[in-house]
């Protein structure tokens, strides 16, 4: 006789029924695992062992054969553990069959008493979806789990409990639906940083649209203060959006089993030494990667020119399509990269380039060497490139409060709430994800705006992608204000954003980008046949 427990998997970041088909037939004893499992499956055996016989039941004196169904799917993890012992026991007649609508998943000590797993949201969600009305999941992984609603969650503290319930002798209760509660701590705030209007400003409009920045500046200028404060001022993230986040941590083994759910967006900030397959994913587990893991929020990368040629290279293809296809020998895999980028960097490698000291000791062409690392085609993805100049004394000493990040993010909902209308029904969040094809429908512009942009394009040597970026720069600018049409001011002060020539960002010529409003005299540094008349 053949007894089914059904179960779960995981493949990548998403859940997958799994069918543990227990046999028990004659011949010498044995125990075989068969349907693609790993190492740490063919385990299980030892470990199902243990927990039966220190759970008082009696262990099968018999040839077992568990297959895992999909047969072709490679396994691997410990999920199976209780599957399998549930699957034996019901096999040996030392419990009744399983439920068909129930599901059990998690790992076994030896003494019988389940560990926690990783993955669990997904598969509780691939749960849901298979009609499945019940499910046993290790206690630590209980409150997960109740984030997929619609399913009956039972948290099982060990084999000893679980057999109990399945016998009607003592009934386990189901887990509360856990709902969040208010995180401890606040988040870095706006108000600690002294100056660097220009810098805050752009930070404004990179929350408010989505956009991707790039924070140019001296040791000491504030960058990194300035990034950190970023999730600060973002949108709360949405139901859907948690979900969605909550179980790529859950797959990677980050959640917190008192706090499964994100509540707050991901803010990763990875070691200049990671390697390629850190940031994007994979490995012999294919796992997420860095890129994965700040979706729906901020992927940092402090000292941009630090790291390695091929790790900045692998951000090309996320930051235009939102996802990342990670291709290995165990297969291809497609994991969601919709992420904020922010960089921060040096003008050059001693990091006093264009410093009031002039303390600056590299050569031209060391700096050139220094800036070749990060490639024209990601520097093009970039929506705005900020200088962040030194702080001045007078800046540090002031006397007024700066503004707070409670005051930017109010103008920041308001601006997003305007794109949420614009984009309903469409999928797209904000304007930095604007399709193509969305941009002649939302970002026109008037006769004075297309000789403007029709200057900048020529003088600035832009291409068809960051003219693209420009306008829903531009349109954010516009949002911000207010305003159903995009003007000359808001797209102006995009332009000035638009500084690919890092070489050149210290040099006084350029000193016009440290200004948050381009007005007509530096407006007419770029454009010179610019003119405020009509």
């Amino acid at each position: 006789m053949v007894t089914t427990v059904r179960s779960l998997g995981l493949t990548g970041i998403a859940g997958y029924e799994v069918a543990a088909e227990c046999f028990l037939s004659g011949g010498l004893p044995a125990f075989d695992i068969v349907g693609l499992p790993d190492a740490a499956v063919r385990e299980a055996r030892e470990r199902v062992r243990a927990a039966v016989k220190n759970c008082g039941a009696k262990f099968p004196v018999s040839r077992i054969t568990v297959n895992l169904a999909p047969a072709g799917t490679k396994k691997a993890g410990t999920v199976y553990d209780l599957p399998i012992f549930v699957g034996l026991l019901a096999a040996a007649g030392e419990l009744p069959a399983p439920p068909q609508d129930a599901a059990f998943i998690g790992e076994l000590s030896l003494t019988g008493a389940l560990r926690g797993v990783s993955g669990v949201l997904p598969m509780a969600l691939a749960a849901r979806d298979a009609g499945i009305r019940t499910l046993f999941v290790p206690a630590d992984n209980a409150a997960e789990a109740t984030l997929a609603e619609g399913l009956t969650v039972y948290g099982v503290p060990d084999v000893a409990a679980l057999v109990a319930h399945l016998k009607n002798e003592a009934l386990l209760s189901p887990a509360p639906v856990w709902t969040p509660k208010p995180e401890d701590g606040s988040l870095p705030d706006l108000q600690d940083v002294m100056g660097q209007e220009n810098v805050k400003r752009a930070l404004e409009i990179a929350a408010a649209g989505g956009h991707n920045l790039l924070l140019i500046g001296s040791p000491g200028a504030g960058k990194s203060m300035l990034a950190k404060r970023l999730p600060s001022i973002l949108p709360e993230l949405s139901r859907p959006e948690a979900l969605e986040t909550s179980g790529i941590w859950s797959v990677a083994g980050l959640t917190d089993p008192r706090h499964p759910l994100l509540t707050r967006r991901p803010f990763r900030s990875p070691h200049h030494t990671t390697s390629a397959a850190a940031l994007a994913g994979g490995g012999p587990m294919m796992r997420p990667g860095e890129i994965s893991l700040a979706h729906n929020g901020v992927l940092f990368l402090d000292e941009l020119p630090e790291f390695h040629r091929d790790v900045l290279e692998a951000l090309r293809q996320p930051l235009e399509d939102g996802v990342v296809t990670v291709a290995r020998a165990g297969g291809t895999l497609r994991l969601p990269a919709r992420f904020q980028l922010v960089c921060a960097m040096n003008p050059c490698k001693c990091g006093w380039r264009g410093h009031p000291s002039g303390k600056c000791t590299c050569s031209d062409k060391e700096v050139e060497k220094y800036v070749q690392k990060i490639s024209g085609p990601l520097l093009d993805r970039i929506d705005l490139h900020v200088n962040v100049p030194s702080v001045e004394y007078e800046a540090m000493r002031r006397k007024f409060k700066p503004e707070s990040s409670a005051e930017v993010k109010r103008r920041v909902d308001a601006a997003r709430s305007i794109q949420a209308r614009r984009f309903a029904g469409t999928g797209i969040p904000c304007n930095a994800q604007m399709l193509p094809s969305m941009i002649g429908q939302f970002c026109q512009l008037d006769a004075r705006c297309e000789a403007l942009m029709k200057s900048a394009f020529e003088r600035m040597g832009l291409t068809a992608r960051s003219h693209d970026r420009v306008l829903r720069v531009a349109r954010t600018i516009a949002d911000l204000d207010g305003a159903e049409q995009i003007g000359v001011e808001h797209l102006s002060e995009a332009i000035q954003y638009r500084n690919t020539d890092i070489l050149n960002t210290q040099l006084p010529h350029l000193s016009f980008l440290c200004n948050p409003l381009l007005h007509l005299p530096l407006l007419q540094t770029v454009v010179p046949e610019y003119s405020h008349s009509e």
